[in-house]
Parts: C-alpha cells; sequence; structure tokens
C-alpha cells in the first residue's frame, strides 16, 4: 500500500527525537512518571509532563522537589522511573509516518537521534519498533552537559553524522525541543502535525 511521506527534507542530515517522536512512548512514560511519584508524595500533572518533555528525568525531578519543598534523592528517584519505564518498553508502537521518513530517506541522508532520555533506554525503545541499526548516531542525556531547549544535544548529533548545523532538520514533538532547534540553526518538523499522543487522564 502507498503511504504519503508527510515531510520532504532537501538537508543532508536528519536529527530525530526519540520518546515522542519516533515511538509512540509518552503515555507509559507518563504511566512510570505518575506511579513513581504518587509514591514519594511528588504533584505531576500530565500537562506539565508535556511541557517539560524533553529534559532529562533527573532535572525534571530536581524542578519538582524544589518547587514543593520536598527532600529527597533526585537520582534514585529518577532510577525508579526509568526502571518502571523499561518495564512498558514491550508496548512500545512506532510512530509511523516519522518512522517512514526516516526508512525512506536512509539511502540519501545521515541519520541521528537526539534524546533527552538515556543512552540505554533510546536503544531499547528503537530495538522494540525495529530501527536499532537505522541511525548512524544515538546522543542521550548523559552525553551532553546542557539539556533542551539548550542547542547541546543536536549539535552533538550534527558533529557525530560529519553534517553542519545549517544542513539539519531535526524531527520533535515537543516545543523545548523545537527551541532547541533553532537555538542549533537547524530547521524544525514539529510532529504533532501529524500525530497526537494518548492522554492518559
Amino acid at each position: 500500500m502507498y503511504h504519503e511521506i508527510v515531510d520532504q527534507p532537501t538537508e543532508s542530515g536528519l536529527i530525530f527525537d526519540c520518546d515522542g517522536t519516533l515511538a509512540d512512548t509518552m503515555p507509559l512514560h507518563f504511566l512510570s512518571w505518575h506511579e513513581v511519584m504518587n509514591d514519594h508524595g511528588i504533584e505531576f500533572t500530565e500537562d506539565r509532563f508535556y511541557a517539560l518533555a524533553g529534559q532529562p528525568t533527573v532535572h525534571i525531578i530536581e524542578k519538582l522537589m524544589n518547587e514543593q519543598e520536598i527532600h529527597g534523592d533526585a537520582r534514585a528517584l529518577a532510577d525508579e522511573k526509568e526502571h518502571r519505564f523499561l518495564e512498558l518498553i514491550p508496548r512500545v508502537q512506532p510512530i509511523k509516518p516519522i518512522v517512514r521518513i526516516a526508512r525512506n530517506f536512509r539511502q540519501r541522508c545521515r541519520l541521528g537521534v537526539g534524546s533527552g532520555s538515556s543512552r540505554d533506554s533510546v536503544h531499547k525503545v528503537l530495538e522494540q519498533i525495529g530501527l536499532a541499526n537505522l541511525f548512524d548516531a544515538v546522543v542521550g542525556a548523559e552525553d551532553t552537559p546542557n539539556p533542551k531547549p539548550a542547542p547541546d544535544v543536536f549539535l552533538e548529533v550534527a558533529r557525530r553524522i560529519g553534517v553542519a548545523p545549517g544542513d539539519c532538520r531535526v524531527y520533535e514533538d515537543a516545543d523545548l525541543g523545537i527551541e532547541a532547534a533553532h537555538r542549533a540553526g537547524m530547521s524544525s518538523f514539529d510532529i504533532r502535525t501529524v500525530h497526537t499522543p494518548r492522554r492518559i487522564q
């Protein structure tokens, strides 16, 4: 069956966020967030979850703890949240219009992934949706000092795939990621124009 490609990039480098862009993981991420935060008395709404999408888990937890004056080990909570999400990975499905772009342009572009999630989590998600060997570089939260909306993650992907930032196009599902792409001097495609994430609440 013929499927229309929803975007026709002309750049030499294509950079994809993972969660919510290549993979429909956001509802599952929120489930794991909701369980862990509830266990520790931290309020974290689904709207806030989507507003902070793209930032590393430990940064979000530190922000929430500071705002709500809750003391604890943010790194330990981040590890707990990560563990719960990894248990849900067998339920992850691809976001087909964006995966189709990656597969269709593989032979003519350099491809990379730039994510605010851990590198290990990204690799597991890519394996689950059948994209484990598609990309020339995968950059996770631990690979750059500053999270989105800083441009660091996308600039690092561009460096690793050997394409100038101005010749890269970023595929993103979050405002912070779109801003990071623009700060990096890259064009962007907001995948929310073709995919609406499912809400849990």
